[in-house]
């Protein structure tokens, strides 16, 4: 075979009889057999071997059909109130690219394996969706027979156990319950042994249950229906480690918007006089250590017919290993309440994250910045109205929270959770700016902040 420019030099007597049953074309990659289909045909030039000449050019020259890519998911990230931005950067950082961003959430295409990244890493999102379908539909006819035609086998696999969520606004079709029933109906009919289980309340907090079911979202608006199934399962806030909680727990994707706002990097100390449970600190060392906030918990589309199980599996391995062995800058949680401290050393040993914070007991007025560095972010969720104080005069403690925070010198930096009614924050005597409008509890609450210091 001397003369072809990509095969190996070789001749038909190095060859013998090792091409018999043509495993020595095992061994050279089949696109540089099919690249030189002319070269391999040329072996029988002489003659002398017919048979082995028509069998290697039948190797080569038989072309492999590319594999078609599974068509992309239709995604939707649930955002809080005015998260929606924050997840847009935060999938970006991923390498996702955000294809419309709404005050609701974040839409994107992505693979099955990309969707498994989003809820593995982001720290903000509520839930992930992968819309199924969409159409009008203004008579139930119209609509069960839509929801028949939906493709439930790509989420659903046989003897799930399913929950429905059903909103209706500016329909003619209206009623949830009916609409319930009916898209029920498709389920069951397209799946070997689902059992709709039950209604889903209208509150998103509503993932506690002993046997695992695959969340379906319906919503009805101006008469166009969404079919969305939940990928996460239990809201993402469910990190897996906080189970002690304190007087008015912040949730884990809010503390993880706080830091994201502002933006904390892990660049310089952080400080929370009133950690409660630790939610700030443990979030911030998460961040700081570039620990994915998903990594120890199971989600939803790990149940899916077809998961590509090893994907994930690689998803994970890879976040591993981005983990750092340890934060570069103190974090240190106080509260006045032991329990309080208690509760926030659990969780943080929960986390894994115990030997990165620094824990103290005592008053507001024994904090120390100075002692800590000579810049920092002092960021807290403190009390207001009832929702700790219990009606008391708090007027006090916001002033002996700015005193604080003079006291520690012009490189440190302030922001708290507030509601929007400014007379508490008036109290620091500070000059605040909005880094984030969001809710807490149901209930409308702001990241105030200082003006950041300049950089020296």
């Amino acid at each position: 075979m001397s003369g072809c420019g990509v095969l190996p030099s070789l001749s038909t007597v190095d060859l013998g009889s090792r091409y018999s049953s043509l495993s020595c074309l095992q061994c050279y990659p089949i696109d540089l057999l099919k690249s030189d289909k002319a070269c391999v045909g040329s072996i029988d030039k002489g003659g002398k071997k017919p048979v082995l000449a028509h069998a290697i050019a039948g190797k080569a020259g038989t072309p492999r059909t590319p594999r078609t890519p599974p068509p992309a998911l239709d995604v939707f990230a649930v955002a809080a109130p005015g998260f929606a931005p924050l997840i847009a950067a935060e999938c970006v950082a991923l390498g996702l690219t955000p294809r419309e961003v709404t005050p609701a959430g974040v839409a994107l295409d992505l693979t099955l394996r990309e969707l498994f990244t989003l809820n593995c890493w982001t720290r903000l999102a509520s839930r992930v969706l992968v819309r199924l379908a969409s159409f009008e539909a203004r008579d139930f006819a119209t609509l069960e027979k839509a929801a028949a035609r939906v493709a439930w086998g790509r989420v659903v696999p046989p003897g799930a156990s399913v929950r429905l969520r059903v909103t209706c606004k500016k329909s003619r079709l209206y009623h949830s319950d009916a609409v319930a029933e009916r898209v029920g109906r498709g389920i069951v009919g397209a799946v070997t042994g689902v059992r709709v289980v039950e209604r889903a309340r209208d509150d998103e907090d509503d993932d506690e249950h002993e046997v695992p079911t695959q969340l379906i979202v319906v919503r009805f608006e101006h008469d166009r229906c969404t079919i969305s199934a939940d990928s996460s399962g239990p809201l993402l806030h469910r990190r897996g480690w906080r189970l002690a909680v304190a007087k008015a727990p912040l949730r884990e994707t809010l503390a993880a918007g706080m830091l994201a706002a502002l933006p904390w990097h892990g660049d310089v100390p952080l400080v929370d006089p009133f950690c409660g449970s630790g939610t700030i600190g443990i979030e911030a060392a998460l961040r700081a250590r570039d620990i994915a906030p998903g990594l120890s918990r199971s989600y939803a589309l790990e149940q899916w017919p077809d998961a590509p199980v090893a994907a994930y599996a690689a998803v994970r391995d890879a976040a591993r290993a981005r983990v750092k062995p340890r934060v570069g800058v103190p974090i240190v949680l106080r509260d006045r309440d032991a329990g309080a401290i208690e509760a926030a050393r659990a969780n943080a040993a929960r986390a894994g994250v115990l030997d990165d914070l620094m824990f103290e007991q005592g008053a507001l007025s024994d904090t120390d910045l100075a002692l800590v560095g000579d810049r920092g972010v002092l960021l807290t969720n403190p009390p207001y109205g009832q929702r700790v104080s219990g009606g008391a005069d708090l007027r006090g403690l916001y002033a002996r929270l700015g005193d604080v925070l003079r006291a520690g010198g012009r490189g440190w930096r302030l922001a708290m959770l507030v509601p929007p009614d400014r007379a508490l924050a008036g109290q620091l005597r500070l000059q605040l700016e909005t880094a984030l409008r969001t809710a807490n509890g149901g209930l409308p609450v702001e990241l105030l902040a200082t003006v950041a210091p300049r950089a020296r």
